[in-house]
């Protein structure tokens, strides 16, 4: 199974570029457990709530591989966990850690910051998204994983999403 990973800043449309890709390639994309957590909690997420939606987020993942043709796209993955974790509470827990060092990708998809900002109860810094685009794309290259940057709107975006892909020999 090879897995694909759509990772980016708030509201730069990592969702519909996942499912796009799943359309694509006729396979099967994760959603963004975050979302689906956060929306029953009946108060503000915690720390601790990061290490659940880091569990479910791998949880939903292992279940859609099942069902996936062979690639799996997944709607952000635990390095927006870890990102967000570190910045709103200065620390990542060991086990999202862990998760990140064993979790093998074949490849990373980062969104770029060039759609418009759209607001959302969720969303939670909109003139923070260049900071956090450096801070992905750091990580990734500190890491030395293959990736690309996906830009522009609407069909644009899901070209330069493929072509960054075919670039990739892992895929």
């Amino acid at each position: 199974m090879k897995r694909v990973a759509i990772i980016g800043p708030e509201s730069t449309g990592k969702s519909e570029l996942s499912a796009q890709l799943a359309r694509e390639f006729e396979t099967e994309w994760v959603p963004e457990y975050a979302r689906f957590y956060i929306d029953r909690l009946s108060r503000p997420y915690e720390e601790s709530d990061l290490l659940e939606i880091a569990k479910g987020q791998l949880a939903w993942e292992d279940d859609k591989a099942a069902y996936a043709n062979g690639l799996l796209f997944c709607d952000t993955n635990l390095i927006v966990v870890k990102v967000w974790s570190d910045h709103k509470y200065g620390r990542t827990h060991p086990w999202i850690q862990e998760q990140l060092e064993t979790r093998n990708y074949d490849h990373y998809i980062l969104s770029a910051i060039d759609l418009p900002w759209r607001p959302d109860p969720q969303r939670e810094h909109p003139k923070m998204r260049q900071h956090f685009f450096d801070i992905y794309k750091d990580y990734l290259d500190e890491n030395m994983l293959p990736y690309s940057i996906a830009t522009g709107e609407e069909g644009d975006r899901l070209k330069s999403a493929v072509d960054g892909m075919k670039n990739n020999s892992r895929l």
